[in-house]
């Protein structure tokens, strides 16, 4: 989500934030190994991440929207972490303390508080999630009024305010108000079963039996009910939405032996798995062989483009099957800085039909221009439909690739010039240096990704290529290339 950061306690004029009346500006204290980044912040509950800490970042996003002239009132949200509660009720406190009305939505995807920030025309949101990170991490993300979260802009305004201004508070005739919204979910189910890429006659007729796999996460909230509502038959575990992580709640291939088991038990035709707060999306096939998250976004790209040809937007390290995808349907194909605003953004600019990220997470603007499970599980059952055939044989008619990823220390202040020399000895293609350095070759149909970490201070390496053994060539030979230069 973004490097650990502080900044050294110093007061702000009125010049600053003009809106604001005259205050102390106090900063807000922020742990150093607090992680931070343009969607939020995270940290390990109880050591970094505390109750007032919780309230005094809910304070001042309430109090930031406010002097951004945003009117409304904020949702929250949270996932199933067994913190969730706790710090649900300190966000509450902080935001009604600077006069905020909160609506609470409970237990709930990120994606679902997303689109209820639109329908309540809400000046922001704040879930309260570490997305895939393990249970002990709790965090908050932050959502504007577009239902998206901050971009670079708005992000680096905000953080200048929380650790620079003391929030104004409210009188005790000026508190905020606390109402509740239990129809969120049923709201984004049935935005989904209305998607036009939806042939739900077809879908119900197919008759699709479905493993689920919801890590005991939010997804235990509209997964089965939605599935059920395509005409699925549902097979789930770890529904429950307690918090207590079964498996790595990343739903990466390695975590996902149980979903493949329970495939085959129960002679499904796909298998689904989803991250705790359920913005991101893995796949099994029938066989009980997981296929990784990139070919999520493809799969649901094709079903989506084969109904309404258009632009596709995808990250720098996303694999190329989903570029083999924009060209199967002769459409436009446009690359973007990692991170989701960085993709949505572009998508807006491109007039994207779908994107997203090939960690899993599926962006439909049609719904919204945030990562959604949900509504990328319903694209990925109308694609097996469509295919007509069992899916390890539908993922077989697509390209193969192999990613292979590594990380290692290198000097931040060096990177211009490892840029350059990755340039000059690699001698690619395409070349793009928009985030990090990527270079690709199209004849070899192979690509290498250099990138500061936004969560490290590690420099993050990814190289993808037809076969395991020329993508691991690819890492050796810039990781030399590297070590020349530092």
């Amino acid at each position: 989500m973004g490097v650990p950061w502080c900044v050294d306690r110093h007061p702000l004029s009125g010049e600053d934030f003009p809106n604001l009346p005259p205050s102390a500006y106090m900063p807000l204290h922020l742990p150093s190994d607090l992680i931070v980044s343009v969607s939020g912040l995270r940290g390990r509950v109880g050591e970094v991440l505390t109750p007032e800490l919780v309230a005094g970042v809910a304070s001042a996003f309430g109090a930031f929207l406010r002097s951004e002239v945003v009117e409304g009132p904020v949702l929250l949200g949270r996932d199933s972490r067994t913190s969730g509660g706790l710090f649900a009720r300190a966000a509450t406190a902080g935001l009604q303390s600077v006069g905020t009305n909160v609506v609470d939505l409970g237990v709930v995807p990120t994606p679902t508080l997303m689109l209820a920030v639109r329908h309540h025309g809400a000046a922001g949101g704040l879930q309260l999630t570490a997305s895939h990170n393990p249970a002990v991490w709790n965090g908050i993300k932050l959502a504007s009024a577009e239902g998206m979260f901050l971009d670079g802009e708005a992000s680096a305004r905000f953080r200048s305010y929380l650790t620079g201004v003391e929030p104004p508070r409210a009188a005790w005739d000026g508190l905020g108000g606390v109402t509740r919204d239990d129809e969120a979910v049923a709201r984004h189910r049935d935005a989904i079963l209305d998607l036009p890429y939806l042939d739900r006659g077809a879908l119900t007729d197919r008759g699709l039996v479905v493993a689920l796999d919801c890590v005991r996460g939010a997804g235990g909230v509209i997964m089965p009910e939605l599935l059920e509502a395509l005409g699925c038959e549902v097979h789930a575990i770890h529904a429950e939405t307690d918090g207590w992580f079964p498996r790595d709640p990343e739903p990466t291939a390695d975590a996902l032996a149980e979903l493949g088991d329970l495939v085959r038990a129960t002679g499904a035709d796909i298998g689904l798995a989803v991250d705790p707060d359920v913005d991101r999306l893995s796949l099994v096939d029938e066989t009980g062989a997981a296929l990784g998250e990139d070919l999520t976004l493809a799969l649901a790209s094709a079903a989506v483009l084969s109904r309404t040809p258009g632009p596709v937007v995808t990250n720098l390290s996303t694999s190329r099957v989903v570029e083999d995808t924009a060209s199967r349907f002769d459409t436009p194909f446009h690359r973007a800085p990692v991170g989701e605003i960085n993709v949505a953004r572009r998508m807006q600019a491109e007039d994207a039909v779908v994107g997203g990220e090939g960690n899993g997470g599926v962006i439909l603007p049609a719904l919204h221009h945030t990562r959604d499970a949900p509504a990328g599980a319903a694209l990925i059952l109308q694609y097996l439909v469509d295919a007509d055939m069992p899916l390890s044989r539908a993922v077989a008619e697509w390209p193969s690739y192999r990613i292979v990823k590594t990380k290692r220390d290198f000097p931040r202040e060096a990177l211009p010039d490892a840029y350059l020399a990755l340039s000059e000895d690699l001698s690619a293609d395409r070349e793009d240096r928009t985030d990090g350095l990527r270079l690709a070759w199209d004849g070899r149909q192979s690509w290498l990704h250099v990138r500061p970490s936004g969560t490290e201070p590690v420099v993050r390496l990814i190289a993808e290529a037809p076969q395991e053994e020329e993508a691991r060539s690819l890492l050796a030979r810039a990781g030399a290339v590297l070590d020349g230069v530092a």
